[in-house]
């Protein structure tokens, strides 16, 4: 079990990561590659105290290498869901489940478009996770929107237990989906439902039936990955502490707001780096 997982992959993830190496916390970051943060296509960076006039790409090539250099851990993948246990959690990377006693959120901006009524029937049709809550749905109708082709395992996985599967992709081509699972064409625009659930998807004009919705997003809107966690309009409510409203759940850097800086995402990456080393060393020792 991981002391400590960090979600992420920029200047807040790094230096979180980095300073609970130096508090002797075993870490992990999972996420997507460094060159899909929004600092590497930066031009110029010149307001980085004490390294002046480099690029994006360079600055956080250092980071890397520095917490590479203390122990740092990197896993590249993207995380459906994060679960919690009680005493600890369990962060889901693409069906790999790794357990960790607390959670460090550096998710950066959300870029996730939601549809009306996807949010309002989260865990009531609505799903990120479709081998996590796949089995819900045996011998029903289900319907996968995907931004990106990992969605065709999804919905292949969904064909086998499910008596109807079909996929809307948002993107092009679609190469691997078996024969079982129906292609449709269009635009999302509305989740459809009643007080027992999901009803359908309204796409373009046409009104789809069905049980259940499975979206496989590029990046995950913050709510979505941990139930019960607090937002301030987009933004991951935090304290001081940079603590959530989850006990041993902090986030860093802009997922939790203006100004969107490298110093205050570094800054806020130590802060809950030292604020999830403490609190492990607080309940290790209730445990005695």
């Amino acid at each position: 079990m991981l002391d400590v997982a960090i979600i992420g992959g920029g200047p807040a993830a790094l230096s979180a990561a980095l300073n609970c190496r130096q508090r002797n916390k075993t870490v992990k970051i999972f996420g997507r590659s460094l060159d899909s943060s929004l600092l590497y296509a930066a031009e110029k960076v010149d307001n980085y105290l004490g390294i002046p006039n480099v690029t994006g790409e360079e600055l956080l090539n250092q980071f890397y290498a520095h917490a590479l250099k203390n122990g740092v851990e990197f896993q590249e993948c993207r995380i459906s869901q994060i679960l919690s246990m009680g005493d600890y959690y369990v962060v889901n990377a693409e069906n790999q489940f790794i357990e960790a006693k607390a959670i460090i959120l550096a998710i950066g901006l959300s870029k996730s478009r939601g549809i009306p009524g996807e949010m309002e029937y989260l865990g009531k049709g609505v799903s990120y996770c479709a081998t996590c809550d796949g089995m819900l749905y045996r011998g029903k109708k289900v319907l996968v929107v995907a931004e990106n082709g990992e969605g065709e395992a999804e919905a292949n996985f969904l064909a086998d237990i499910c008596q109807e599967v079909s996929y809307l992709p948002l993107y092009q081509p679609v190469t691997a989906l078996k024969e079982n699972v129906k292609v449709l064409e269009g635009k999302p625009v509305l989740v459809e439902g009643n007080e027992a659930g999901v009803t359908g998807l309204k796409v373009g004009e046409e009104i789809f039936g069905c049980d259940g919705i499975f979206f496989a997003k590029n990046s995950m809107p913050p709510e979505s990955l941990l139930f019960g966690l607090n937002m301030e309009g987009k933004n991951i409510a935090v304290d001081r502490r940079m603590a959530t409203s989850l006990p041993r759940v902090y986030a860093a850097g802009d997922c939790t707001g203006a100004p969107y800086q490298i110093a205050k995402a570094v800054g806020e990456g130590l802060v809950a780096a030292l604020s999830a080393a403490a609190d492990i060393d607080q309940m290790e020792r209730e445990k005695k």
